[in-house]
């Protein structure tokens, strides 16, 4: 890794996580837990996972990056959390493929907020790929009004939001480790689902779904992820999670037969290329 470019560095980072993150909608369709039982144990197990490693890897000093994170570590745990929560009520909520779309936003919403909070002008490429994908999502929305999952996407959309914004907290304190942040925040997300959660037992697909889940789809990633921004831009890291809409909805339809609708199709395709023409011309132009 010392041999590589901070754009390689990054660019292999975010990579790595999102591949381990696509079998994740289908671990979460295949689970038979209630939306806060799979909260819980989203948020429990790479917490314990995460933390244990950190401390053997830091010891003592795992006390000072905790302190040494600031207002930026804060407002990443509360962001990271919400994130967390929104992702699964969209998935029990409408088609994989639709949340996977709406996260498939996050570049084009990191571009915006930057305006706004890193004072990153987008040029007037930028401004075109954000209205292509604006439609899109519209168009998806009207055809999930008529079959009934507007919350799901909703929520969809949400977290695309909380995506942008944590990449935006991250480039923001680039000079910080935030991994500490995003294991406060799994902890405020089985906390949180304690509150509403109706059974912890883990039976039949259960005992082999959550474990596999909660480390290689969750714990893995989200500590990859979180590192890789202080490498290379926001937009750049949320571009790697078009990886997940193409190949996560494939999982899903392999396993268990679910199709989304030729809009979401359609929708989702018109994003995908919107998004990835426009970052192969920014990193051309590089």
């Amino acid at each position: 890794m010392n041999n590589l470019t901070h754009q390689q560095k990054g660019s292999l980072l975010a990579f790595i996580g999102v591949m381990f993150i696509t079998p994740d909608s289908l671990l979460i369709r295949l689970s038979t837990l209630d939306t806060w039982g799979l909260l819980f144990y989203r948020g429990a197990i790479p917490f314990v996972v995460v933390l244990l490693s950190l401390v053997i890897i830091y010891r003592v000093k795992f006390i000072k990056l905790v302190f040494a994170m600031g207002f930026a570590g804060i407002l990443y745990a509360i962001t990271f959390t919400a994130t967390n929560i929104t992702f699964i009520v969209s998935i029990q909520n409408t088609n994989v493929a639709n949340t996977l779309v709406m996260v498939a936003m996050a570049p084009m919403l990191s571009a915006v907020l930057s305006i706004f909070f890193l004072n990153e002008k987008p040029d007037r490429k930028t401004l075109v790929a954000i209205l292509i994908t604006f439609f899109s999502v519209v168009y998806i929305f009207y055809d999930s009004v008529k079959i009934g999952n507007f919350f799901g996407d909703i929520f969809g959309l949400i977290t695309a939001l909380g995506l942008a914004f944590n990449a935006i907290i991250i480039r923001y304190a680039k000079d910080r480790n935030l991994v500490p942040a995003a294991v406060i925040g799994k902890l405020f997300v089985a906390i949180f689902a304690l509150f509403f959660i109706e059974n912890l037992r883990l039976e039949g697909i259960d005992l082999y779904v959550i474990p596999l889940m909660g480390v290689m789809c969750v714990a893995i990633p989200f500590v990859l992820i979180t590192i890789a921004p202080r490498f290379i831009t926001a937009a750049e890291v949320n571009l790697f999670f078009l990886l997940e809409t193409i190949i996560g909805p494939i999982w899903v339809w392999m396993v268990i037969k679910e199709q989304p609708s030729m809009e979401t199709i359609f929708g989702g395709l018109v994003i995908i290329l919107t998004i990835a023409i426009h970052s192969f011309l920014a990193l051309k132009k590089t």
